[in-house]
């Protein structure tokens, strides 16, 4: 055993010998062929794990320390002999720290005067002269100063409204000082070899400690990629040195070489005059570089002491870990976000939850996360099928694990599983004969592999190295991409849901706490100054609009004023009903007594709709059919049902409605079948909500109902020409247009991406809309036929009021601020070529993108409402934490019934209507209340609601016979159209 072990260090002295000659050669070459920017590199933590005899080889236990992490400590076990390359178990000595390492402990966690001119916009053929690219540094899209001055968004075009009550408010947002006069080196850090981003931490922390007076005694920060920032300029321009890290008390220190080279240098001169907003400097674009180097200084205090993922940070010290379910946990933590305000820079901070891959031993996280795993202890002999195997291999893929039979500290992604089991595995050992796996490790470690009959993790993509499922740990901090199940999402909501009372001291007790954004010296060293007080602030509450009902019930008009601006029909008839004289019910599954009450069913929803002024015929067109829930797992056998009672009705079917035992995933075939291949309405339904039958769930089933043949719900009885008269007139008709663009889930990386425009076309009511859909390339967040949808959405529109509109609105869903000016450039840019297409049609176009996924909140003060209550429907801010210069405000048009409110971001990109800031917030709050399917007002314009629900609808439509669900890293398929909608329902809301 000595022996092997001198072999060892002379192997491992070899390749470090290597290492660092391949380093001195490569320096001839481009540094950018070396770097590691963009690298997709796993967080890796350090746990401790003994082996013990116990059916899975190791012991368990949960710590008190950060994260998941284990408690046992390391049994000394002899090192794995470096093997040659062709050998199947690639299980190299990795670095490893002692117990004792002296790195840190992851267990801690005015309104100013603006400009009121409105920009000039381009003519179409100056916009297309703008097209621009966009570098990334360090994976932050930069936009140059001089290509946005050439595409500038529209400004704002007055001090903010007047209109509504004032109210005193308190926002998320934490002002942030910062010393104009203080410089800011930018230096380029490039590491070699390339390490994972949390070694990448460590050597920067060594780098600072051993090498303090050739930084001049500074602390920098680092953003985990290329980049370094310091208060202070270093001695030399370009350092080369030469970073040890331990590995193992066994084995010697790796090196290495890092490279640090001054990139830039800048002062706050410019965010500054940016900030104070001087005409002077209104063309002036806001300078990313300097706030970008300040989001890294208040970053790097959470991310020693958090688990980092996306903008967000997560700690055990927020509320500890919670099961959830399915080998996942749920963590607290925090979100926070620099942007510059009315106010100053400020950083944005909430409260934030989300869901992790359980830190365990790979078989009991397969136990836990599918079901035919959870019974493995007690048939060991038997091996998976090919469809289990390709589950287990979809759980694990791209996951990153960690051995516990040794002591290393590497860290390893599974890229699949093997062919053969484990006891089949066999590889050529070092004097040429064969070796099998179990033997291998039975002779090398005295452990007998328990699961012989189960394959092993292929830890490589080109090589043949394979890891025994029963020695491989879950690493832990790694967020759980996959698709969450209902119960799952119903937990993470549940932990989520903080009344605002309980979210705004959580988030208090982050700025104040050890380990927020200002914790730490970091801040100190830049001269910044945070404050730990939420921003005070006046926002203003609007007046609920009038609201027109039909003529045929006892309350024709109504003023919500009930608090939570709700209203019931109770006394009243829907503003356009329609007549259902044709339809059918379908039934799918159910027990004897559940399809017992379908005909109590029938007479209660056409009673229901009767009240609400809907004529829903007694009977059905033909007598109920019940079907076992398998022919919803059967798209031709389904769509044959549907083809019969369609043709039984002698092809004149208004409506069908289908109750369900449950949820299928047979819903899909069902719509894409009904509304393109036969052109049926469908409304479906569970049985579980009919064994209540209450009367909100038929009111509720009657609104949708109308609306889907051709009704609505409400109109607004002074319509928008009466309220905005300086914008609109009665004989000038104007569209509101909705898009999105829906996505598969994170692990989806082959299915397209669907995008829906919807448009308004009937005027003044604006509450009735048609829809577009489309597939396109997979995650793409333009929207690539947008010219085409648009043209035939003006065309619906053309032939249902005989003449275009004259002012276009379009309400764009979905975009961050990264995409804001590629967004506008090329969609604004296909708006107008489909403008364009009707002979001398020019009309305005308001550009606006509607943000619901962001982390600002607004809480009352104790003098204004109830400390735990949410703000007021109609809650609208435009001041102090909106933008400096650009045309935004931040609207809460709904009332919160759980958890905080979510006010909607609106950020107007082009406006070529010169709305005012009253007008547009005035605009958008009333539309809030035409919503089809309910009584309320909803938290976000319903054009854009529609454009969700549509591609949400087109998603289904997506063909998925091929699909196993595996992930495929090939290269991206070029993504099918979806099927033609029937022509009797392409004009109808078929899709709400």
């Amino acid at each position: 055993m000595e022996e092997e072990k001198q072999q060892e260090q002379k192997s491992n002295n070899n390749n470090n010998n290597n290492n660092n000659n391949n380093n001195k050669t490569s320096r001839k070459c481009s540094p950018r062929t070396s770097s590691y920017r963009g690298s997709e590199t796993a967080f890796t933590y350090h746990h401790h794990h003994q082996l013990i005899q116990n059916p899975y080889g190791f012991g368990y236990g949960y710590g008190l320390g950060f994260g998941f992490g284990y408690t046992n400590q390391y049994q000394t076990f002899p090192a794995l002999l470096p093997l040659p390359p062709t050998i199947p178990l690639h299980l190299s000595v990795a670095p490893c720290f002692p117990q004792n390492h002296g790195f840190g402990s992851r267990t801690h966690f005015k309104k100013p005067t603006r400009n009121h001119n409105y920009p000039v916009p381009p003519a179409p053929a100056e916009v297309e002269k703008r097209v621009v690219c966009h570098p990334k540094e360090n994976g932050r899209k930069i936009v140059s100063d001089a290509k946005q001055k050439q595409f500038q968004v529209a400004r704002r075009p007055d001090s903010g409204g007047i209109e509504g009550k004032p109210i005193t408010l308190l926002a998320n947002h934490f002002l942030v000082e910062f010393d104009q006069s203080q410089k800011i080196f930018h230096y380029d850090i490039e590491i070699h070899p390339n390490p994972s981003k949390e070694f990448a931490r460590m050597i920067k922390q060594k780098l600072v400690e051993q090498n303090s007076p050739r930084l001049s005694n500074a602390v920098p920060v680092f953003d985990g990629r290329r980049t370094i920032y310091s208060p202070i300029e270093f001695q030399e321009k370009n350092l080369d040195l030469y970073i040890s890290l331990p590995i193992s008390p066994l084995t010697p220190s790796k090196v290495f070489r890092v490279n640090i080279k001054l990139v830039s240098k800048f002062d706050g001169k410019a965010p500054s005059n940016y900030l104070n907003n001087g005409v002077e400097y209104d063309s002036t674009p806001l300078p990313q570089e300097y706030i970008h180097a300040l989001d890294v200084v208040l970053r790097e205090g959470p991310t020693e002491k958090c688990i980092p993922s996306g903008r967000s940070f997560y700690s055990i010290s927020m509320g500890g870990a919670k099961e959830i379910g399915g080998g996942a946990i749920a963590l607290r933590g925090f979100f926070q976000s620099l942007r510059p305000t009315q106010q100053g820079l400020a950083l944005n901070v909430d409260f934030s939850v989300t869901a992790f891959h359980e830190s365990i031993g790979v078989i009991p996280y397969l136990q836990k996360r599918l079901d035919f795993m959870r019974d493995l202890s007690c048939k060991r002999a038997l091996s998976l099928t090919s469809e289990e195997k390709d589950e287990v291999e979809k759980a694990l893929k791209n996951m990153r694990v960690f051995v516990c039979h040794r002591e290393t500290m590497q860290r390893y992604r599974v890229y699949g599983l093997t062919e053969k089991v484990t006891e089949d595995l066999w590889f050529p050992d070092r004097d040429g004969t064969s070796m099998r796996l179990t033997s291998y490790f039975k002779e090398q470690y005295g452990y007998d592999i328990q699961y012989m009959n189960l394959p092993c993790l292929q830890i490589s993509r080109r090589k043949p190295c394979y890891l025994p499922m029963e020695l491989c740990v879950i690493c832990e901090g790694q967020k759980f991409l996959g698709k969450l199940s209902d119960d799952q999402t119903a937990k993470i909501l549940k932990m989520g849901c903080q009344r605002p009372k309980e979210r705004r001291a959580i988030i208090d007790k982050v700025m104040k706490g050890s380990f927020g954004p200002a914790s730490g010296d970091q801040g100190k060293e830049f001269k910044l100054r945070i404050s730990k007080e939420m921003t005070k602030l006046t926002g203003r509450i609007l007046q609920p609009p009038k609201l027109k009902l039909g003529n045929g019930g006892n309350v024709r008009n109504l003023t919500p004023f009930r608090s939570d601006r709700q209203w019931n029909l109770l006394d009243s008839h829907v503003f356009e009903s329609t007549r259902i004289e044709r339809w059918a019910i379908m039934s799918f599954g159910g027990t004897h007594e559940q399809k017992s009450t379908i005909g109590k069913f029938t007479n209660h929803l056409s009673e229901r709709c009767q009240h609400l002024g809907i004529y829903l015929h007694k009977n059905t067109i033909v007598e109920p059919i019940y079907e076992p829930m398998h022919v919803l797992g059967n798209p031709k056998l389904l769509e044959s049902k549907l083809k019969k009672i369609y043709n039984s009705s002698s092809g004149n079917l208004q409506l069908l409605v289908c109750v369900m035992e449950r949820k299928h995933k047979g819903y899909a075939d069902l719509k894409r079948i009904a509304e393109t291949r036969i052109g049926i309405v469908s409304q479906c339904c569970l049985y579980s909500n009919l064994e209540k039958m209450s009367s909100q769930f038929l009111a509720n089933l009657a609104l949708k109902i109308n609306a889907k043949i051709g009704g609505c719900t409400v109109a607004l009885y002074n319509t928008l020409p009466s309220q905005i008269p300086r914008l609109f007139r009665q004989e000038d008709p104007v569209i509101f247009m909705g898009a999105d663009v829906t996505h598969p889930h994170p692990l989806d990386d082959s299915t397209p991406s669907v995008a829906a425009v919807v448009g308004s076309v009937n005027w003044p009511a604006s509450n009735k809309y048609v829809s577009r859909m489309r597939s396109q390339t997979h995650r793409q967040e333009i929207i690539e036929d947008l010219c085409n949808m648009v043209t035939e959405i003006l065309e619906d529109f053309l032939h249902e009021l005989s003449k275009l509109p004259t002012r276009i609105v379009f309400f764009r869903d979905g975009v961050s601020e990264t995409q804001f000016h590629k967004v506008m450039h090329e969609e604004l840019k296909a708006i107008k070529e489909a403008c364009s297409r009707f002979s001398d049609y020019t009309p305005p176009i308001t550009f606006a993108v509607v943000q619901k996924r962001h982390h600002t909140r607004l809480f009352p003060t104790e003098n204004q409402l109830p400390s735990d209550e949410n703000v007021s429907p109609g809650t609208v801010v435009d001041s102090v934490i909106v933008h400096p210069r650009e045309f935004d405000f931040y609207l809460c048009s709904h009332w919160g019934v759980k958890g905080t409110s979510r006010p909607i971001h609106y950020h107007v990109l082009w406006d070529e209507n010169k709305f005012t800031s009253d007008e547009v917030q005035k605009l958008v709050y009333n539309l809030c209340y035409t919503f089809v399917r309910c009584t309320k007002p909803v938290s976000i314009v319903p054009p854009v609601y529609y454009a969700h629900l549509a591609a949400y609808r087109g998603s289904l439509y997506l063909d998925r016979s091929d699909s196993s669900g595996a992930i495929s890293r090939g290269s991206i398929p070029k993504a099918m159209p979806l099927p033609k909608l029937s022509e009797n329902i392409r004009k109808l809301m078929f899709y709400c």
